[in-house]
């Protein structure tokens, strides 16, 4: 296996390893679609481009229901369309057990910032503070979900013998969370405390890790499960290197190898909290 099959098979593994944001029915009511986890299994689908991370995770949602016996996958990524415009696109629509469902495939990265908002849910957002839960669970609630029950969608299904009122719509939602330092191993109630794997700190509370190793990953390798087999940095070369992503407002997911052999993941961010 060469080296761009075997990080891509990381990064797959990786994928399967994280948790769903909610079991059953969540937030906003959304139901989630859920499949019994496979046993690690090889990814060996071609992906030939360069894919922005969000649709290689597609692609990897769309392998592993290919592995599932239960489920038939009818159609990935439909445009629905206005004469030339684009209204949106749905994820997915498959047979689960000859049951149609829709299926909007999301995977995040939160940070825990209370300072953000007023209920638990409103105070996830991204690591650079651009986009949060709250906002993706609205986007879905108001205009993605209802794409089905366009008129313009309609003429899409007929085409397919679907009958929109017989179709469930489920999310597909991983999420990796990260709180603050001093409350990393608190509880949430909302959420699938499962999803938490890790912190987030600025440099200056890093300090404290002076005599750790650290890494700073590629964007797809923000998936991948943190493993001893990589370059790792001491604290001057890391602080140096973590310094390029936070001049530019920039916050890099990163690992950190403790003195015992303890990996994490966590982020170091630019805004001060």
């Amino acid at each position: 296996m060469d080296k761009k099959s075997k990080n891509l098979q990381l990064q797959y593994e990786g994928f399967l390893q994280t948790p769903f944001l909610w079991h059953g029915k969540g937030v906003f009511d959304f139901d989630q679609f859920e499949i019994n986890p496979n046993k690690i299994t090889i990814f060996n689908a071609v992906i030939t481009q360069n894919l922005r991370l969000g649709k290689l995770v597609e692609r990897f949602v769309s392998y592993e229901l290919q592995q599932d016996t239960s489920i038939k996958i009818i159609v990935e990524n439909i445009q629905i369309q206005q004469e030339k415009l684009t209204l949106g696109e749905l994820d997915c629509i498959l047979y689960k057990n000859e049951k149609p469902i829709h299926v909007e495939i999301v995977y995040k990265f939160y940070l825990y910032d209370n300072t953000v908002g007023n209920t638990e849910i409103e105070h996830w957002i991204g690591p650079n503070r651009k986009d949060s839960l709250i906002q993706k669970l609205t986007k879905l609630k108001e205009k993605q979900l209802p794409l089905l029950y366009s008129k313009q969608c309609e003429t899409y299904l007929d085409k397919l013998n679907l009958v929109t009122n017989e179709i469930d719509q489920q999310l597909y939602f991983k999420a990796q969370l990260f709180v603050p330092l001093k409350e990393y191993g608190n509880k949430f109630p909302l959420i699938n405390n499962d999803c938490i794997i890790g912190f987030y700190a600025t440099l200056k509370e890093l300090e404290q890790f002076k005599e750790c190793k650290f890494h700073i990953p590629n964007k797809h390798d923000w998936l991948v499960k943190p493993h001893t087999n990589i370059d790792w940095l001491n604290f001057n070369l890391y602080t140096e290197k973590a310094n390029s992503f936070l001049e530019e407002k920039r916050a890099p997911l990163c690992w950190i190898k403790h003195p015992n052999g303890k990996i994490m993941k966590f982020f170091v961010v630019w805004w001060d909290f």
